[in-house]
């Protein structure tokens, strides 16, 4: 009996531990891709919004990844000869799309749309971390089940304007988010946690 009990624990220990754990939630995953793209260079130094490239955020559940012309907008008079684009330009002569790398990468079981959340006050930063600071993308957030029921049950600790979306360095002012987080919940019309935490939310 003694066995028994000290095998469960250690059975409880290993699973939440592991459960846990960056090795199971891939906290710090940071894939080469396979053209060097710095977010820190094209977001923070140069300006570029979100949006530009993932411009499909606002309207649907992906956020797309941009398609080779959008880099070619800039980069048919910027850098053209650059070694590092050679990937670029090989994708937008042959038309064969660049094989980018999923960071943040959900399971096939978990419903997530994109334009739900940053129609709703959620900035990109909130699941992404700073990537406006990141020269390589990684992933900076568990983005398991208890995460994201933690925001579910009370959204207003994360809830922005929606002028801010795309803002990574934004501060709520005077530092109340509680306050300001209440009025955007109530603005956004977002439901009782009933509805949010309700499997069917998110496992349809």
């Amino acid at each position: 009996m003694v066995l028994l009990a000290g095998g469960g624990a250690l059975y409880a220990v290993v699973v939440i531990g592991l459960g846990a754990s960056p090795w199971a939630t891939d906290v710090g995953y940071q894939p080469q891709q396979p053209v060097e793209f710095s977010h820190a260079r094209h977001v923070a130094q140069l300006g570029l919004d979100c949006r530009y490239c993932h411009s499909t955020v606002e309207q649907a559940g992906f956020a797309a990844i941009p398609p080779t012309q959008v880099c070619m907008n800039c980069h048919t008079g910027i850098l053209p000869e650059s070694p590092k684009l050679a990937l670029v330009r090989q994708s937008a002569a042959t038309g064969m799309p660049i094989e980018w790398v999923k960071v943040h990468d959900l399971p096939d079981y978990s419903y997530f749309n994109h334009s739900a959340h940053v129609n709703k006050g959620i900035g990109c930063v909130s699941c992404h971390g700073r990537v406006d600071q990141m020269d390589i993308v990684r992933q900076t957030q568990p983005l398991s089940m208890a995460w994201c029921l933690d925001c579910h049950r009370a959204p207003e600790q994360h809830l922005r304007p929606a002028d801010q979306i795309t803002n990574m360095a934004w501060k709520p002012p005077n530092g109340d988010q509680l306050k300001l987080g209440l009025e955007l919940k109530a603005h956004y019309g977002i439901r009782d946690a009933t509805y949010m935490t309700s499997c069917s939310t998110c496992h349809r």
